[in-house]
């Protein structure tokens, strides 16, 4: 009790004869003990522990009264431990162990039940009377914390403080000096310790290249250096605002509130593994189910459909989370170029196009086969002569150099573009879903670019000036009406000096409707200062083929004796394109040498690794630097990880890959990367994001502006690959992650790739979805708060389903 510690102080004060031989003893002791602790960190020396506890009782009040230097020495020497949270229980002596009483009638023991836990900072800002008037500090025997120790500094200033009041001066700058010196050398160890955690992540890297088969993680720019000759898995310093610092942390040691907020989110992500549950979409489309194209209830309440409107996208309220079903008898895709002249009836088992169309050598059934002769209603003898016959009726079209992107608008099952790609060109094919039964779904099991689309009443998901040709084969497209809305639509997606190719009966057919529309056509392209670079017939196919070209000027515009049709006002944004109303105007071209489509791209190949020459330094790229350097950076990131990582791996046989989706493209880098490839990439950049797809159209790629909240316009099953590189954390806070990845199962072909690099906690809870879809987890990879999945879609539907009431005819 400490009220028998200071009846034996009483007792021992009044006899003077003990205290004088106990002060001799205890002198000489003390002395011993200064000098070693000049050159120990301990507390107090381990040869006390034979003292009698009576005997420690008397040293210690001894040294408060007759020993003050060396009291302050033992002060100082736990204070520099207080700051560095440095405590060694095991050397000190039970003395060390128990506190000074404070009246209460309460030790140690019972105060670090009853205390909670300090801050280190308050033990180290006490007041400066407070400090000064420190004693020697004792520790709990278990190695309590620092806290306790605080506490006991407090009692003992409380009960001590008018025996150290002559000494306060020297012990405060002894005090400073020694905690100046062991903070001095505790930043030397943490710089060691630094440098030792600096080795051992770089010894796991490398290790972690050989166990993940040429795989490695790379997170920040500076990182890249080092790594070049490793297997790269992450993303560079272009993703480097994802490794943000967590802000809950105190130096090197977490806050308990951090701690514990990590956790309970790592076991909410633990407990969702379980709760994922999936069932088939129940639609009138069935596996061709198409969410945004096939909502029957929203189409049934249009006020009109004259301009194609029910073709149009009409997206349900929220996302369906079901799976689509497989057809009947689904067999693994044929593989490219065999594709292109056949495929598995059961993979799209429609034969009313081979009906209607078969005659033109669109499509035929030929056993368990669908076969495409390579023909089209104005190329029955094939796509390839037509397409020559073409460049021969205009030299300057110069496929695969100076004519590199095209799009193919009523492409049908785009033979057109399919024969293309022996040319070196890529070409965007749409066409609506309508009575021609699945003619996109047949391109794109063909291994051909496609997507479902319409020109109807909004602007099509293109950026303005991107397309070096745009063609139109008997598409079937009033271009003459209504002041030529449709066709100036293809004006704002043409680049100044691109071609316009129309083949179409009334070029050639003198068939009174035929020839309306061809006086119609002759007065609007005129009136929108379009060339008429040749009027042709193909002898072979027997059809004309008319060629336009749009000016690179604005001259013919203003010497217009009327504004019809009339020209856009200024603050019309020609890459407006998301659900924008198609308006019946002309956007002039543009006048300054270094605005985009004032002059031509570099030919192909040369334009898809050269920074286009519209990008200034004075820009900021989405990455920070300089919009050309950035452009530049992201093109030799991309291909480093592509060929260090994605080709070799993950495992993925790359023969058995064509259609290539890139969820979030950006600069389009990563399709940019794949260009030795026997595939095609769709680059889509997302609405949300900056605005980036005039540069991947400038460079000879192609892609579409799109919302990941909706669905994609495409038919099931149409992809071989897709990639997201951070496109669901950003995502997270807009739509449901669970449709979006509903959204993939769709698009996926049964035994497609699925490459996402996300966030760990993204990672983490995609990983527990696709293993509820029973999905092949190929590979996973972390590093910090970066991750890297690649998953393999299997054939597994579930037996439950889902009635979605506005698919329902």
């Amino acid at each position: 009790m400490a009220l028998g510690k200071y009846t034996r102080v009483d007792n021992r004060r009044s006899s003077s004869g003990y205290c004088s031989t106990v002060t001799i003893v205890v002198f000489v002791a003390l002395c011993l003990v200064g000098v070693w602790m000049m050159t120990s960190s301990s507390v107090v020396p381990v040869q006390n522990a034979d003292v009698s506890e009576e005997n420690r009782n008397d040293v210690k009040e001894q040294s408060r009264v007759e020993v003050p230097e060396q009291v302050s020495e033992s002060n100082v020497s736990n204070d520099g431990n207080t700051k560095q949270f440095e405590d060694n229980p095991g050397d000190l002596t039970e003395d060390a162990t128990k506190g000074d009483g404070n009246g209460s009638g309460k030790n140690n023991s019972n105060q670090e039940e009853e205390k909670p836990e300090g801050k280190p900072e308050e033990n180290s800002e006490e007041k400066p009377e407070e400090k000064q008037e420190e004693k020697i500090e004792e520790k709990p025997e278990d190695g309590g914390n620092q806290t306790e120790e605080g506490d006991s500094k407090r009692e003992n200033t409380e009960s001590n403080s008018e025996d150290g009041e002559n000494d306060n001066k020297s012990n405060s700058d002894e005090n400073q000096k020694k905690s100046d010196s062991d903070d001095e050398e505790k930043k030397q160890e943490n710089t060691e310790e630094t440098k030792d955690e600096e080795k051992i992540e770089e010894k796991v890297d490398q290790n972690d290249n050989k166990d993940t088969d040429g795989n490695s993680g790379e997170n920040k720019e500076n990182d890249q250096s080092k790594n070049q000759g490793s297997n790269e898995v992450f993303p560079s310093g272009a993703q480097s605002e994802l490794l943000n610092e967590t802000s809950t942390e105190n130096g090197a040691w977490k806050t308990q509130a951090a701690e514990s907020k990590n956790e309970k989110e790592t076991q909410l992500t633990s407990n969702q593994k379980t709760v994922y549950t999936w069932k088939l979409c129940n639609s009138t489309a069935g596996s061709d189910f198409i969410p945004c194209l096939d909502n029957l209830q929203a189409i049934r309440s249009l006020p009109s459909t004259k301009h194609y409107e029910h073709r149009e996208r009409h997206c349900p309220e929220e996302a369906p989370t079901c799976l689509v079903p497989l057809p009947e008898g689904y067999k693994r895709t044929i593989q490219w170029p065999k594709s292109r002249e056949k495929i598995w009836y059961s993979n799209v088992p429609h034969t009313k196009l081979a009906q209607i169309k078969g005659h033109q050598n669109w499509v035929k059934v030929t056993g368990e086969y669908l076969t495409f002769p390579g023909g089209g209603t104005q190329f029955k003898h094939g796509a390839l002569h037509y397409i020559d016959f073409i460049q021969e009726t205009v030299p300057d079209i110069a496929w695969g150099k100076r004519s590199r992107v095209v799009l193919d608008v009523g492409c049908g099952v785009a033979s057109f573009g399919g024969f293309l790609f022996d040319r070196d060109v890529l070409t965007m094919s749409l066409a609506p879903k309508d009575e021609h039964e699945a003619q996109v779904q047949f391109a794109l099991e063909r291994g051909i670019p496609a997507i479902s689309a319409v020109m109807g009443t909004k602007r099509l998901p293109f950026p303005g000036r991107v397309f070096d040709i745009v063609h139109c084969a008997r598409c079937r497209v009033p271009w003459h009406i209504e002041g030529g809305k449709l066709l100036l639509e293809l004006n704002r997606l043409l680049r100044p000096g691109g071609f316009f190719v129309w083949s179409a009966t009334p070029i050639y057919q003198k068939l009174p409707e035929d020839v309306e529309i061809w006086e119609a056509m002759k007065k609007l392209t005129k009136a929108m200062c379009w060339e008429v670079v040749s009027i042709n017939k193909d002898t072979v196919n027997g059809v004309g083929v008319a060629i336009y070209k749009k000016p690179t000027s604005n001259e013919c515009y203003e010497q217009r004796m009327k504004n019809e049709p009339p020209t856009c006002p200024v603050t019309d944004d020609p890459n407006a394109a998301w659900y924008v109303p198609l308006e019946a105007c002309m956007h002039k071209v543009p006048t300054d040498s270094s605005e985009r489509g004032a002059k031509w791209p570099e030919q192909w190949p040369a334009r898809l690794d050269k920074p286009p020459y519209w990008l200034s330094s004075s820009q900021v790229g989405v990455y920070g630097k300089a919009a050309p350097e950035d452009f530049s950076a992201d093109y030799k990131h991309w291909t480093r990880v592509v060929s260090k990582s994605y080709l070799n791996g993950m495992g993925i046989d790359w023969s058995t890959v064509r259609n290539v989706m890139d969820m979030r493209a950006v600069y389009g880098g990563f399709a940019a990367a794949l260009k030795d490839l026997n595939i095609w990439v769709m680059n889509v950049v997302t609405i949300d994001s900056p605005d980036t797809l005039p540069i991947i159209y400038e460079r000879g790629l192609f892609g579409m502006y799109h919302d990941w909240c909706e669905s994609f316009s495409t038919y099931p099953r149409t992809y071989d690959l897709l990639h997201a590189d951070h496109l669901f954390s950003k995502l997270k806070s807009r739509c449901s992650i669970v449709g979006v990845l509903a959204e993939v199962d769709r698009i996926l072909r049964p035994e497609g790739k699925f490459i996402v690099r996300d966030t760990v906690e993204i990672i983490n809870e995609l990983e527990s979805m696709a293993k509820s879809m029973q999905w092949e987890v190929r590979l996973t990879y972390s590093k910090e708060n970066e991750g890297l999945l690649c998953v393999q879609k299997s054939m597994w539907r579930p037996n439950e389903s889902e009635t979605l009431k506005y698919a329902i005819a």
